[in-house]
């Protein structure tokens, strides 16, 4: 943690960390949040949530992956799509948490691998308000071997390959998205700098 000390405070009120799965958004997200002092909201718990007040017939695209198990092994471009699909689902809500903490002026850290460019460049220029208090940024990893070794180092289950190209997918769909909406891409290697890395952009107002 020394290597981020003496970074200036923040200038965001809401920071946006998205990336494909395995890119290491969580292990950057809450060393950010202490050097900060601020909460850390993960998407996935927002997805359960939702999950538990509705149903599959109300909200299919949440309930996708329970209602189609074969759906995991599909080929990864159809995973995307699905993918795709559940983050479209999910954006109003999402866009709700950060309005709610734009209001209160309340700082947070929102983490998942449901954020889009698209959503973060929506969120920021809100209300045709560009005022940097919504920040974001994303990790980018698609060297499947890397995305490989990143899963066994944190899960057991043998490789896992597979899900690995579709995160390799996905994260040069966010490259591609990240460009087209003027939203930062940050390489996640090498590790050992990422996190001064990304204090480095953020103190320039993301």
């Amino acid at each position: 943690m020394a290597d981020i000390a003496d970074h200036p405070e923040r200038d965001w009120t809401v920071l946006l960390i998205g990336g494909a799965s395995g890119t290491g958004k969580t292990r950057l997200s809450y060393p950010l949040a202490r050097r900060f002092g601020v909460p850390i909201v993960e998407v996935d718990d927002i997805v359960e949530a939702l999950q538990a007040m509705t149903t599959p017939e109300q909200q299919p695209a949440l309930h996708r992956w329970a209602t189609h198990l074969e759906a995991a092994r599909l080929p990864p471009e159809d995973i995307l799509r699905i993918h795709l699909a559940v983050a479209d689902s999910l954006a109003p809500a999402l866009a709700a948490v950060v309005a709610n903490h734009l209001e209160t002026d309340t700082p947070v850290i929102i983490e998942g691998d449901y954020l889009t460019p698209a959503f973060a460049a929506r969120q920021a220029f809100r209300e045709e308000r560009a005022d940097g208090r919504v920040a974001s940024l994303f990790l980018h990893e698609p060297d499947v071997d890397q995305l490989v070794a990143n899963f066994s180092g944190r899960e057991s289950g043998g490789e896992q390959r597979g899900r690995a190209r579709v995160s390799a997918l996905y994260s040069e769909w966010l490259a591609a998205e990240a460009a087209r909406s003027g939203v930062l891409m940050v390489p996640c290697r090498p590790w050992s700098s990422l996190q001064r890395r990304v204090l480095a952009v953020i103190g320039r107002r993301v």
